[in-house]
């Protein structure tokens, strides 16, 4: 999982980093420090909750893409 930051798009709200402080640093000025990131393992679902909190919706979270499904052939 991967978090794409539009720094242009922060207005210091600092709603995410709130929840993730760790994952979502702020510079000097209280804006977010990062343009993006990998989510460490474990930590995807406190990723998503700091991108919800965004009221910007400045942070954009991508997931990996799955695997197609295989189906079975029929009998």
């Amino acid at each position: 999982m991967r978090v794409l930051i539009n720094k242009a798009g922060c207005v210091g709200h600092a709603r995410c980093n709130n929840i993730a402080s760790a994952l979502y640093p702020l510079d000097d000025n209280g804006y977010i420090a990062s343009s993006g990131f990998s989510v460490p393992i474990g930590q995807e679902a406190l990723a998503q909750r700091g991108a919800r909190a965004c009221p910007e919706r400045a942070i954009e979270v991508l997931q990996p893409p799955t695997e197609p499904r295989q189906v079975p052939p029929r009998s």
